[in-house]
């Protein structure tokens, strides 16, 4: 009895590890019943280490943030393949938005990996938000929902499970929750016309799973963020919106929740409120073991029932077993090559203003404001090595915070050499901003590209990709120097 009891409370724990292979604290924990594993761009990952994985415990449960454009675990050194939700949204083609998940799905079935945290359905309803952003498909409820609804039926057509994020929504916040507690202070009512569209979109869609966000809803529950509330998770997602699929956290290292307890009371009171599986982001052998017992004596001391706890672990086995149903999907989608389908989104998404065009190779000013904590810090913007594709000797400064402008030289059409800025979501930062007015009134003909969520148009020619990508560089560097 007390030995099923530890395999179920491990059945409910997805940690991920240090290293590009699996430790043994790692392969002992998935013999003895662990349910998943979630790995990021750190792991180099690749088939044989989900192998590995696989070889210990067949049935796990293993997970990814593959969202395409700025969060991809997959193709952080070049940048990914897909432009990313903000572009998608732009595009507003539905089918689309759908190929570019089946082709997700398709990358993550190569690799036999069972679920892809996305996508985000989020509705940015705030141009402040420092996390969201690009993430989201946009700041229209119906926008997000519908493509919210096609993203899940391209990568679960590929035979993967998707996971719509972050519920109840994080799009209307200031506060990036990997470092305090946001609070989302929109009324009930609110809620149900803006944020909840996307999610019921999902759960229609038949989305496997649903990411709760590390987020103050006092509308909903005062006193617990979404993931601790049982408000939130078992009365409006289970029972208002009618999801039966898979609950599961976001990382509970991140500073939100894990400011408020220790990871095993956090964990303790996430299941209590009605998650399935609890994502920690990072984890150790004395982590997991410490978190494993605290749900163990939870279950013994009354504070967790125990048919909670086996219920939340015959969710995550009945996601492993809707992925083990579907080879046949995954041996399709593995077939249905679609190599041009993300720089077609990309180019697409495209705003321009101005009609300026690059004849030489440019001076590239990269202002380097600092993506959100989702954002592997190793992601590039690909301008630079984009535009030195089509323009050779193109050359790049990344200008940090308080740091002079560089010399941007004359602006003479027979010898000067032309000027690009780089910069991400100028609107929300107003360093950014007066960095970009500087410039142009040094070299009124700059030409400013905004990989983020773009403000006013600035500069004689200006370029929103609407996301960070290797095909959202490649199409603005095309548009340049074309």
């Amino acid at each position: 009895m007390s030995r099923d009891l530890y395999r179920l409370a491990l059945a409910v724990l997805h940690p991920g590890f240090e290293g590009t292979s699996a430790p043994d604290w790692l392969r002992r924990a998935l013999g003895e019943g662990l349910g998943g594993v979630v790995l990021f761009a750190r792991n180099a990952i690749g088939a044989p280490l989900v192998k590995e994985l696989r070889a210990e415990n067949p049935g796990v449960v293993v997970a990814i943030d593959e969202e395409g454009g700025t969060v991809t675990r997959l193709e952080v050194g070049a940048g990914s393949s897909f432009p990313g939700n903000r572009a998608l949204g732009v595009v507003d083609d539905a089918g689309l938005t759908e190929r570019v998940g089946r082709q997700i799905g398709r990358m993550l079935a190569e690799l036999d990996i069972t679920l892809d945290y996305a996508p985000s359905a989020d509705v940015n309803a705030n141009p402040a938000n420092p996390v969201i952003g690009v993430r989201s498909f946009g700041p229209d409820p119906d926008l997000v929902a519908r493509h919210t609804a096609a993203f899940v039926r391209g990568v679960q057509g590929a035979g993967v499970a998707a996971c719509a994020k972050h519920f109840p929504g994080h799009g209307d916040t200031v506060t990036d929750s990997h470092l305090a507690l946001p609070t989302v202070h929109a009324s009930r009512e609110e809620l149900l016309a803006r944020d909840l569209p996307p999610f019921r979109a999902a759960i229609e869609a038949g989305v496997r799973s649903v990411m709760t966000g590390h987020l103050l809803v006092p509308a909903l529950d005062p006193d617990a963020p979404a993931t601790l509330s049982q408000a939130a998770l078992t009365e409006l997602l289970r029972g208002e919106l009618g999801f039966d699929g898979m609950v599961v956290t976001d990382a509970i290292e991140m500073r939100a929740v894990a400011a408020m307890a220790s990871p095993g009371e956090i964990a303790v009171r996430a299941l209590n409120a009605g998650a399935d599986a609890i994502c920690i982001g990072i984890a150790g052998e004395d982590g997991l073991r410490e978190i494993r017992d605290a749900v163990v004596a939870a279950v013994r001391d009354g504070v967790l029932p125990e048919e909670r706890l086996a219920e939340a672990a015959g969710r995550v086995r009945a996601l492993s077993d809707w992925y083990a149903a579907r080879p046949a999907d995954r041996e399709a989608a593995r077939a249905d090559v679609d190599p041009g389908v993300g720089l077609t989104a990309a180019r697409e998404a495209l705003t321009v203003t101005g009609t300026a065009r690059l004849d030489r190779a440019p001076l590239v000013v990269e202002v380097n404001t600092r993506l959100s904590q989702a954002v592997d810090p190793d992601t590039p913007t690909g301008i630079t090595a984009a535009l030195t594709t089509l323009l050779p000797g193109t050359t790049m400064v990344r200008l940090e915070r308080d740091a002079p402008l560089p010399d941007l030289g004359s602006p003479d059409p027979d010898g000067g050499r032309p000027v690009v800025l780089v910069v991400h979501d100028a609107a929300r930062h107003t360093w950014v901003r007066d960095v970009v007015d500087a410039a142009v009134a040094a070299r009124p003909d700059a030409i400013v590209v905004d990989t983020g969520v773009p403000g006013p148009p600035s500069g004689a020619t200006h370029v929103a990709t609407h996301g960070i990508s290797r095909v959202s560089a490649q199409a603005a560097a095309e548009r340049l120097a074309r």
